[in-house]
């Protein structure tokens, strides 16, 4: 189902301001975006365009050290919308100067999974003096 025949307006925007070529897949109950042509701050810049809120960072680590999917969703409007970014390593560009929201899942998924959110600086969130980075990363010990 493509969203913009699904849901007027202000998503259809979204699209318009990412201004890359896409299709809007609804899949539980979220509308994802399709292109790998996308850059995470300009994600960030287009969804604060159209007053869409922050939801969350779900982080995955994908098999055979292949790196981590990172999905962001976003709210507009009652609809969740959702962006997956691939990356090899284990480093992003931070959202957080322009989406304040960010602040505690950024850091969450950086102690969690080792992964850098390029661009700012870290309090500690749940790691104790110590403790090192990539908790959900490392088997644990019973």
């Amino acid at each position: 189902m493509n969203i913009v025949e699904s849901v007027p307006g202000a998503i259809e925007n979204a699209a318009q301001n990412l201004d890359v070529e896409s299709d809007w897949v609804q899949k539980g109950g979220v509308y994802w975006f399709t292109s790998q042509q996308m850059d995470v701050r300009e994600l960030a810049t287009a969804m604060n365009a159209i007053h869409a809120r922050f939801v969350t960072i779900t982080a995955t680590e994908l098999p055979g050290n292949d790196g981590f999917r990172l999905e962001y969703l976003w709210d507009l409007g009652g609809k969740l919308l959702g962006f997956t970014f691939h990356i090899s390593g284990n480093s992003i560009d931070s959202i957080y100067d322009l989406c304040e929201a960010v602040d505690w899942i950024e850091r969450e998924v950086h102690e969690g999974f080792a992964i850098d959110f390029a661009g700012r600086e870290y309090e500690p969130l749940l790691l104790r003096p110590g403790d090192k980075l990539g908790v959900n990363l490392r088997e644990v010990a019973k």
